[in-house]
């Protein structure tokens, strides 16, 4: 009996799991619209190659916004699976630092797209390069573009991976969303996520202090706080202190309000031990500094947005160095960010992640209208959904 056939459209880390889940049991194949499968997978890897996080099972869910949509197929597929997949794969992995899982030491992102590009070879599936999607027919086969020439594509399922609309230079720009409108699949409109912000310096601050680091700072916004590091840059802040902020501080712009973040200098000291470090000492700057170990750029910052009439008071220079009020202008382009929220609407897709409008068509990975923070929780996202995917 042959086969029933899949056809993968987009090559990304999604689509190349879903292949791998498929492979045994179906004809499959990939459809790219660039010349190799992966790319966003390697410049993802540039910045650090974190596979996925160490978090497992309900802790893993909470990460994500979205997650009682998502909870199921994280659960049955959390990041010891992925792990395990990984290892089977030939590529061993390790827990940094800050719990996200990266490749052994000395396997570059390079490598592990090669070992996952052999696998589905090996498995028998095949890849098609510069095909891009282009719409859908009567009957909803795709339709795609190679050599200017326009080929109709037809398959039991079709699994669509095509991204969300950041790094548009990968193939991810979110030009899709028209198409799938077409055929009556109800799409929101992508925005920035896991990006940086647009804070207001002056010409004198940026001049001394971008490039400089923030380490060990606390950032909230309503009641929602992060520790670790930020990065002053020309426009405002970037980091791992910063991105998982993000969607509170779109919601806050959604509102109409101008959305402020609460630095806080010195997490593991209570304000009144700092107090009593200058209660009593001269109130000048340098010695503020030293009493309480702040650098040059954390000082400036502090200045910068406090009343200059009230900055060296005590109680108000506590005050400044716990809860440092910052306005936030704008966000960082989609161009720029690392990932996107908005796409398909989660309410337009079944459990199995196949379209209520047409159960043989699967949606996963960033098309689909979830968010998550940095640190591997992306990666392990699109695994998830790929390894949900339920085709009889």
């Amino acid at each position: 009996m042959a086969k029933k056939k899949i056809i993968i459209i987009g090559g990304g880390a999604a689509g190349m799991m879903a292949a791998e889940r498929f492979c045994n049991d179906f004809e499959i194949a990939i459809y790219e619209k660039g010349k190799t499968i992966g790319r966003k997978f390697l410049v993802a890897g540039n910045g650090g190659f974190n596979l996925t996080n160490k978090v497992e099972k309900e802790d893993l869910t909470q990460y994500y916004r979205s997650h009682n949509f998502l909870k199921k197929a994280i659960l049955d597929n959390d990041s010891s699976k992925m792990r395990i997949w990984l290892s089977n794969l030939g590529i061993p992995t390790f827990i940094g630092t800050s719990g996200r899982i990266f490749p052994e030491k000395g396997i570059k992102p390079v490598q592990v797209l090669k070992s996952i590009r052999d696998r589905l070879i090996e498995k028998g599936v095949i890849i098609f390069t510069h095909h891009k999607f282009i719409g859908f027919d009567e009957k909803c086969n795709c339709i795609v573009e190679h050599n200017n020439s326009e080929i109709t594509l037809s398959a039991d399922y079709f699994i669509f991976s095509l991204g969300g609309a950041s790094w548009s230079k990968t193939g991810s720009d979110g030009t899709w969303t028209t198409t799938f409108e077409k055929i009556g699949v109800k799409t929101i409109p992508f925005q920035a996520s896991n990006c940086g912000l647009n804070i207001e310096w002056s010409d004198h601050f940026k001049i001394h202090h971008a490039g400089k680091h923030l380490k060990n700072i606390k950032i909230s916004i309503d009641r929602f706080e992060i520790k670790g590091e930020a990065t002053i840059t020309d426009y405002g802040l970037e980091g791992n202190a910063i991105y998982p902020l993000i969607w509170k501080v779109r919601e806050s712009f959604s509102k109409g309000d101008t959305p402020k973040i609460s630095i806080d200098f010195k997490p593991l000291n209570p304000r009144e031990q700092l107090l009593d470090k200058i209660k009593n000492k001269a109130q000048r700057t340098k010695t503020f500094a030293l009493s309480l170990n702040l650098n040059s750029t954390q000082i400036a910052l502090i200045k910068s947005f406090s009343d200059k009439k009230y900055f060296l008071e005590p109680s108000v220079f506590i005050t400044n160095v716990k809860q440092l009020q910052i306005p936030i202008h704008s966000l960082r382009p989609m161009e720029e960010a690392i990932s996107t929220v908005g796409g398909i609407d989660i309410n337009e897709v079944n459990a199995n992640f196949s379209l209520k409008k047409n159960p043989s068509i699967f949606v996963i990975g960033e098309m689909l209208d979830w968010d998550a923070p940095t640190g591997g929780f992306l990666l392990q996202g699109c695994f998830s959904m790929a390894h949900a995917i339920e085709i009889k």
